[in-house]
């Protein structure tokens, strides 16, 4: 740990036994980050990038705003943001050209890459570099993890697994090169550990863990030192990040314990996850945020599901499969159902909104910090197609972003428009992504 008498590194840790803990931007630090403020990467170091992609599609008809320009009176599907919808920009007529034949495989593939995926059921497969990693190759310079791919399923990445792509694009959302997919983590222990874990093997930290309570016990002695140079509300403020983490830690273990006691599970669910699809995401939303807050990392992506995911929803009473529902003949039941399943998905993230707008940061919160992107690569699923794509933007970008607004293009427009925009406002000065032809210049 370095503490100065004038300020705080933004680098401070509190190390323990296996454990490196990264502290939230403090009051403390601002000194010091200050008089970095004419260098270049200044403007950057407030700034983050998510993404979070719902599969499947949506019934538009219950996506779509009913008002005009302004989000004054949010749909169905997108009711849960009322509480923060003056951050949020829902934009419609996007599409994704390059996913057609139109496939699972390719809605997901395409949606942050804009690329044409080739068809190939082997190891010669062959995308683009997706917009997260671009924008991790510059914005993730100088934190722990350049970029962290989370997902809710286990990913299967051999094989063939939609209409003969390989399974890699059916899976794999971030490409750090057109033939370099970045598989996701599922599973809240492994992501915890790689956040809060240092040095050692997996085995080693977990037989750590087995001698403390808390994976915080080995850095109380640390915290208790730098305590004593911080002011009352960097107290605060270090006490109820640590809390965030304890509380998160204990979950998980509660997940483990229930999965050592024999609890059912579901075949898409790794092994000592919580057996519930709402506690599960809540807790990988959570741990988004600890990211975040830290600035372990400033790029994650999120699969709320994977494509053709057979998952059900019992917590909202939808006992039917996810994906047979998606091919729904137009029949009114079953399009309800599907617009139940889109409305949860948007309620998870809305309460991952309002924690990072609860959390603050310098002058603001960390939403006001960050920039978000939530949809799907795939518009109407009866139909697999890529044309009127359920999107959305969230975040402030430093006090850049327009929120509460309800943009619709009068021509369909390349999502790729979208992306070469975020990835401007964070830093990463592109002329041309995928099959962009400029930018959204609305959105700020």
């Amino acid at each position: 740990m370095i503490i100065t008498k004038k300020a705080l590194s933004r680098r401070t840790f509190l190390r323990g036994a296996g454990t490196t803990l990264a502290l939230p931007l403090l009051d403390a630090m601002i000194p010091s980050m200050t008089a970095q403020a004419q260098t270049p990467a200044a403007p950057e170091r407030l700034r983050r990038l998510g993404y979070v992609y719902m599969p499947m599609g949506c019934d538009v008809t219950r996506w779509t705003p009913p008002g005009g320009e302004r989000l004054d009176e949010l749909s169905f599907t997108l009711a849960p943001l009322d509480p923060v919808k003056q951050h949020v920009s829902v934009i419609g007529n996007l599409e994704l050209r390059n996913a057609y034949p139109g496939t699972h495989a390719t809605s997901n593939s395409a949606f942050l890459s804009a690329a044409r995926a080739k068809l190939t059921e082997s190891a010669d497969y062959y995308l683009g570099t997706t917009a997260d990693q671009l924008a991790a190759k510059q914005i993730g310079r100088g934190t722990q993890l350049p970029s962290l791919e989370l997902s809710m399923d286990l990913m299967t990445l051999a094989g063939q697994c939609d209409n003969g792509y390989a399974c890699v694009y059916h899976n794999c959302l971030s490409w750090s090169s057109p033939t370099t997919p970045l598989p996701s983590e599922a599973h809240p222990r492994i992501v915890f550990e790689r956040l809060f874990g240092d040095g050692g093997t997996a085995a080693e930290r977990r037989a750590a863990l087995k001698n403390r309570a808390s994976l915080l016990d080995s850095v109380m002695s640390e915290f208790a030192q730098l305590n004593k140079e911080l002011g009352p509300a960097d107290r605060i403020r270090v006490e109820q990040y640590l809390d965030s983490i304890r509380e998160v830690e204990r979950r998980i273990q509660r997940a483990e314990a229930n999965t050592a006691a024999g609890s059912a599970r579901d075949i898409e669910r790794p092994v000592g996850v919580p057996s519930s699809y709402t506690d599960h995401a809540r807790l990988m939303f959570d741990l988004q945020v600890l990211a975040f807050q830290a600035d372990v990392t400033r790029v994650i992506t999120f699969q709320l599901a994977r494509e053709t995911s057979n998952r059900t929803y019992p917590e909202i009473g939808v006992a039917e499969p996810h994906h047979p529902l998606s091919h729904h003949g137009n029949d009114p039941k079953k399009i309800e159902k599907i617009a139940k399943i889109n409305r949860f998905h948007v309620s998870l993230f809305a309460e991952f909104l309002a924690k990072l707008k609860a959390t603050r940061e310098g002058d603001g919160t960390l939403l006001d910090h960050s920039l978000l992107l939530y949809g799907s690569g795939m518009g109407n699923p009866n139909q697999h197609d890529h044309d009127n794509l359920p999107v959305l933007v969230a975040g402030g970008a430093a006090g850049k972003m327009k929120g509460g607004r309800h943009i619709r293009f009068k021509q369909p427009t390349p999502l790729a428009n979208l992306h070469l925009t975020l990835l401007d406002k964070v830093g990463v000065r592109l002329d041309k992504f995928g099959d962009s032809q400029g930018k959204v210049e609305e959105l700020f």
